[in-house]
């Protein structure tokens, strides 16, 4: 490795124990880097670089899935989701921990945002929870774990930035191959979640809570099929060749517009404002990520640091295998420290070349990545899902840390056979085909 990528690696690091904000410390970084090496014009250069890094086509479906998302956390749809959950799950033992769960599936898959399914649904159901008995710092991990299923279970954001990195890769393709692993993943959760339920006691008053309540199968389906059709409309439009991944995101919002201020009605015309604001500073942070992650990924490039990696690796083992233990390992220690949309940007072009080497579809390996730094939004100090949920739950980070262990443990199982057993990511896609 060069002596200016030992200051680039060295400048990153440091940067990050500064607490410095992701996003400057890559545009940061890249510039200082550039200069060290002696690039003519690096001001213009990197100019240029934040500019082409966001002028995609593809990019304009992140703001409009982040409007819907607002626009459905805000419109009703938790509280009916919890009502469908109730009457699929909540009469078994320790029920509330499997409706927690099942609830942040849907939510996160429609919203295509975890933050959004942990701030809106534990706000609901953590504090019921905690009501009936359960421990505060489970609920937390139950619904910070089953929030980051919404990331493999489609629409997703993430996926249109891997696809936007990877290359020709299709949307359509990731949005059909995240469904099957968003299923597994959060059916681990929810049997851990079981387990705990059963041993430590939890929800055994729920059966006789749950048959009191009028609440029926058909009433609870009725309130959740308008927010649930939002998914078929999403994959049957791209699917069905009737819209772009780009015009389903819009289709996303009017459709979020209709049940939330037409359908639902609770969402006062006065509230627009407010909601569109936060959908536009969401979108800044994304795009601004995304323009800097781009600046950087083309300095990677430009001084071959994905081929010198990919000759690293290969040097040291020429086992599949084994290598794929290595790159997962790897971005395991790096969603420690890193968000997953830097994350994606910048080690897509580093490790999808050698991932395609060993006979891997990059339709697979983004859903491997994005399982595998959707467990770093679980762990400090960088966790946003395990943060924000501490912070709605009123709890401290060392306390819900420990009772995520047993969550770990199966979302890191889930995530080995992710890796290894292809058919489970690749079968709906070839179907496609």
């Amino acid at each position: 490795m060069s002596q200016e990528l030992v200051i680039m690696l060295v400048c990153f690091v440091a940067l990050l124990c500064l607490r410095v904000p992701i996003a400057f410390v890559l545009g940061l970084v890249t510039f200082v880097t550039a200069v060290a090496l002696d690039y003519d014009n690096v001001a213009l250069t990197l100019a240029s670089d934040l500019a082409n890094g966001i002028d995609s086509f593809a990019l304009l479906a992140i703001p409009f899935f982040i409007l819907a998302g607002e626009l459905m956390g805000s419109g009703g749809l938790a509280r009916r989701l919890i009502e469908f959950a109730t009457v699929l799950v909540g009469r078994f033992p320790g029920g509330l921990a499997l409706v927690n769960t099942l609830t942040c599936m849907f939510f996160g898959a429609i919203s295509g945002s975890a933050v959004a399914a942990v701030s809106s649904i534990g706000g609901t159901l953590i504090p019921e929870m905690t009501r009936k008995g359960y421990d505060r710092d489970f609920n937390i991990a139950v619904t910070a774990s089953a929030a980051t299923t919404g990331l493999l279970i489609p629409p997703s954001n993430i996926m249109i930035v891997y696809a936007l990195v990877a290359g020709n890769v299709s949307v359509a393709s990731l949005f059909l191959a995240g469904v099957l692993p968003g299923v597994v993943v959060g059916l681990s959760i929810m049997s851990v979640a079981f387990v705990i339920c059963k041993t430590r006691g939890y929800g055994k008053r729920e059966a006789s809570d749950a048959a009191s309540e009028r609440l029926t199968f058909g009433h609870a389906l009725v309130g959740a099929i308008p927010s649930l059709l939002l998914i078929i409309i999403v994959l049957g439009g791209i699917l069905g060749g009737i819209f772009t991944a780009t015009e389903a995101s819009a289709i996303a919002v009017l459709w979020s517009f209709l049940l939330g201020v037409v359908f639902y009605r609770e969402i006062k015309p006065s509230e627009l404002i407010g909601i569109t604001l936060r959908a536009a500073r969401t979108t800044a942070v994304v795009l601004f990520l995304v323009a800097c992650s781009y600046a950087m990924s083309r300095l990677l490039t430009q001084e071959q640091v994905p081929q010198q990696v990919s000759a690293a690796l290969m040097s040291l083992t020429d086992n599949p295998f084994v290598i794929l233990l290595i790159i997962n390992l790897t971005l395991l220690a790096v969603g420690v420290f890193m968000d997953m949309t830097p994350a994606v940007l910048i080690f897509t072009p580093i490790f999808l070349p050698i991932a395609i080497s060993l006979g891997i579809d990059p339709v697979q390996f983004g859903i491997i990545m994005i399982a595998n730094l959707s467990i770093g939004l679980l762990t400090p100090p960088v966790g946003t899902c395990l943060f924000v949920g501490a912070g709605v739950g009123g709890s401290d980070i060392v306390r819900v840390s420990r009772a995520m262990l047993p969550f770990y443990v199966v979302m890191v199982l889930a995530l080995l056979l992710i890796t290894y057993w292809a058919p489970l990511s690749m079968t709906l896609p070839n179907l496609l085909k």
